[in-house]
């Protein structure tokens, strides 16, 4: 993609998007004025936070993609930097575990994102899953603790392959030749994020609105069966109805959209799971009422490289 080159129809979405913000922020205000004008409604609270801060995401996320490649690139690996930091502040380390830490951050995470930015095909989609996997318990055991060696190494493997390597995928979506779709392949990246974002707003929605029966209560008690299916629903539409920014059709786009919707449901009951094996409500609280940057990149974990192999398969020459 060439980084100087506003690709047609981003204008378009970026400006939807701000509408729909903007409408969104009105009611949160109508609300908050009328039913918790002292702050004493939680909810509504909430509502506001979140409103707020998708305002702030929403921003870097067009700022990054109006600036191509490099700029996408760039954000990305920020955003994986910083779930990585959130992640592996959960697990216990001891100190033979410092250097194994050290070359995950400032090694592996950047060689990864400069593969991609080099659009190297043939490394980035291998370096981590065998490269930086074998070599982590080399740099762990030549420390000599094996106390819990297992466990350790696992779980930082675990951390790089969430945080990373998926996370990752997003911005390779940049290196795909797609005949006739030249230099707007970061409309790929707005469709995946715009509809595994609306599927979790959508899920939420419907779930608050008809949600009944729960879905995973240990897990995750807000997900319901109707909210599930409304949310996936929904999404699937709006997937179909942004078939004209990609090189997709009508119905190709809706089953792309129901697969991401599908497989960020999964990646999110995943996370849930970690977090509740740790003990924990949020990844962080980095990010005004939505937690801290895996909360808002769990679902796009599982999505974003299976959404990238299935396009590379069926659509690119590469």
């Amino acid at each position: 993609m060439n980084d100087m080159v506003i690709p047609a129809g981003l204008g378009t979405l970026l400006a939807a998007i701000a509408g729909i913000l903007v409408v969104a922020s009105t009611i949160g205000f109508v609300l908050a004025r009328r039913y918790s004008p002292g702050g004493e409604n939680e909810v509504i609270e909430n509502l506001n936070q979140r409103i707020r801060s998708w305002w702030l995401m929403a921003i870097l996320m067009g700022i990054a993609l109006l600036g191509g490649r490099t700029g996408v690139v760039l954000l990305f690996a920020f955003a994986s930097f910083s779930a990585l930091r959130e992640f592996l502040s959960l697990i216990p380390s001891r100190r033979a575990d410092h250097w194994a830490l050290a070359l995950v951050f400032f090694v592996v995470l950047p060689v990864q994102y400069v593969f991609i930015w080099q659009q190297y095909y043939g490394m980035y989609s291998i370096f981590i899953p065998v490269y930086a996997f074998l070599l982590l318990p080399v740099v762990a055991a030549i420390r000599g603790d094996s106390h819990g060696f297992l466990d350790r190494v696992s779980e930082v493997q675990w951390a790089l392959m969430v945080c990373v390597f998926c996370v990752s995928h997003v911005p390779a979506l940049l290196t795909l030749d797609i005949p006739g779709f030249e230099g707007r392949n970061v409309l790929l990246i707005a469709f995946l994020i715009v509809v595994v974002q609306l599927s979790d707003v959508l899920q939420y929605v419907w779930g608050k609105l008809i949600g009944r029966r729960k879905i995973a209560p240990r897990l995750s008690p807000s997900k319901t069966i109707e909210g599930f299916v409304g949310g996936v629903a929904s999404a699937t539409l709006v997937g179909a109805g942004l078939a004209w920014m990609t090189p997709f059709t009508l119905l190709q786009a809706a089953l792309l959209a129901l697969m991401i919707a599908l497989l960020g449901f999964v990646g999110g009951l995943v996370m849930s799971a970690i977090k509740r094996d740790r003990g924990i409500k949020d990844w962080g609280h980095l990010i005004e009422g939505h937690g801290g940057f895996i909360d808002r990149l769990d679902s796009v974990i599982f999505s974003a490289p299976i959404f990238f192999h299935v396009v590379r398969y069926f659509w690119s020459v590469a």
